[in-house]
């Protein structure tokens, strides 16, 4: 069965803001900028010979601005969420991305399900990391998603 054109755009809207997050964390690049870069040279560009699908952009522009508008947020859910002793330092900064994107879609976007929420950022994570961290974000993101929806 063929998956169809929205469901990729979307699918290619999240990894792409898992990539800006990860980009404005590391280089503090102002949230205007770092949107612009993406539809101007990253969103439905080839990536390394790679074709991607369109992504979605006003679903990409929304997951970006709202992680960043709601992260204080969105960070003290996922601290809850981790083993004592744990930081959200101390978790990979791609990791950490995945979760934040994963964590607001559950949280500020109702129209979206929560299994496929899951089940998208699980991929992310797949594209990044082994079974062992997607396991993780599937139980972190599950956890969110029960305190967060009914």
């Amino acid at each position: 069965m063929k998956t169809p054109a929205r469901s990729l755009a979307r699918s290619a809207a999240r990894l792409a803001t898992v990539q800006a997050l990860y980009q404005q964390q590391m280089e503090n690049t102002p949230l205007v900028k770092l949107l612009d870069e993406f539809h101007q040279h990253r969103l439905g560009k080839p990536i390394d010979e790679d074709q991607l699908a369109d992504a979605e952009i006003e679903f990409f522009d929304d997951l970006v601005r709202g992680v960043d508008a709601r992260r204080a947020e969105i960070d003290e859910l996922l601290l809850a969420k981790l083993a004592d002793g744990w930081t959200l330092a101390r978790l990979d900064k791609t990791m950490l991305q995945v979760l934040r994107a994963g964590a607001y879609e559950l949280v500020a976007r109702p129209d979206v399900p929560k299994a496929t929420a899951i089940t998208e950022y699980v991929d992310v994570a797949k594209a990044f990391f082994d079974d062992r961290e997607a396991k993780f974000v599937n139980g972190i993101l599950d956890s969110v998603a029960t305190e967060v929806r009914i």
